[in-house]
């Protein structure tokens, strides 16, 4: 009798392990469609590449992710609605695009006279700015993963110098964002909204006086030194931009919590490269601008105090009207605050002009040192 159940236990524990390992072997990745903003024209891309890349050799057998650029399933604002209805599983975005929809997505994106890299850096992951932007995507059934993070934009390129208030009355600008649209009224200008792939066209044409668009490598990559002459600095309208990947609710609850581990330690791996990467490119764009011969014109003080001050007026006006806005703006102010203690010790070196030593005999060094 032992011998028959010894027997028929072996069997059932061999007829378990063939059938669990024939569902193992049987079994396919998670696929998603995955689409973004941006064009493979516009740099910016590359930061969902990276991670799309990264996600799929992280989670390789388990989460396979395919990306459409904008155009080739839906257009660059089509993504927010295709993702939060699961036509697709994810999309990249800069919030900002949707502020129309909720004045929130304007804190989550970029606001003028705000926070710089670093200091937005430190909201995201200190200041509660993650969960932040993730309450503010649950709204519209989806959770959101911040993965890139550019420096201050490029600031208006156009055939004008911007150098005081005064040169903005009656120009007509392409800008992003509900609140820089504002501040460009209250300077006498008006805002218009054009995909970036118009800009160049724009431009070129005279249908607008100056545009901004994002960083230098982006900018050189769309062409506008072909078509400008003047580059107006400082980027006022977004010191710093956040961008991220936002995610189809169900579609992120139905995945295992160690897959979902495993994107989160993507999107901060993306992060942190594409932080360098941009910087370093638009070092090297910022260059070729000037050699062009493009002329860097500087916005006098007096007015980048007035125009901080009308975003921070529209910023309390927005608050007072969305508390959902009002809860962004207060995080990421209350972090701002906790940093306004430490930026007299390094205020001197974030003012400091970069200047460098003798390069010829660093080279020479280092090439003896071969």
């Amino acid at each position: 009798m032992k011998k028959s159940l010894t027997v028929i236990l072996a069997v059932f524990v061999a007829i378990t392990f063939l059938a669990a390992s024939a569902h193992y072997a049987l079994a396919e990745p998670i696929k998603w469609k995955v689409v973004t903003t941006w064009t493979p024209a516009i740099t910016l891309i590359k930061a969902d590449e990276y991670f799309v890349k990264l996600a799929n050799e992280m989670c390789k057998g388990e989460l396979e992710m395919k990306l459409y650029p904008a155009g080739e399933l839906v257009s660059a604002f089509e993504v927010f609605g295709a993702v939060s209805s699961g036509t697709v599983q994810g999309g990249f975005d800069w919030p900002g695009y949707w502020a129309g929809k909720d004045t929130a997505f304007g804190v989550v994106g970029a606001l003028p006279g705000g926070p710089t890299q670093m200091d937005l850096l430190t909201w995201i992951k200190k200041g509660g700015g993650d969960e932040i932007a993730a309450e503010v995507y649950g709204k519209y059934g989806m959770t959101y993963l911040y993965h890139n993070l550019i420096s201050c934009e490029s600031g208006l390129r156009g055939k004008k110098a911007f150098l005081k208030k005064d040169d903005f009355k009656g120009a007509k600008i392409r800008m992003s964002g509900m609140i820089q649209g504002k501040v460009l009224k209250d300077l006498g200008a008006s805002q218009v909204m054009l995909a970036g792939g118009e800009i160049y066209q724009a431009l070129e044409k005279g249908v607008i006086d100056a545009a901004e668009f994002s960083t230098p490598d982006n900018d050189w990559s769309l062409g506008f030194q072909e078509v400008t002459s003047v580059w107006n600095v400082p980027g006022w309208h977004q010191p710093a931009s956040l961008a991220g990947f936002m995610i189809n609710k169900k579609a992120w609850d139905a995945l295992p919590p160690s897959i979902q581990k495993k994107l989160r330690i993507v999107a901060d791996a993306t992060l942190a490269n594409m932080m360098a990467y941009y910087n370093y490119e638009s070092g090297i764009a910022s260059k070729k601008f000037i050699d062009k011969g493009i002329k860097l014109e500087t916005l006098d003080d007096a007015t980048l105090k007035e125009i901080q001050d009308y975003a921070y007026k529209h910023i309390v006006e927005d608050a007072k009207k969305n508390p959902l806005f009002a809860k962004a703006a207060l995080s990421l102010f209350e972090t701002m605050d906790v940093l306004s203690y430490y930026r007299p010790a390094e205020l001197g070196m974030l003012k400091r002009k970069i200047e460098l030593p003798d390069m010829d005999a660093l080279r020479k060094a280092a090439g003896n040192a071969k």
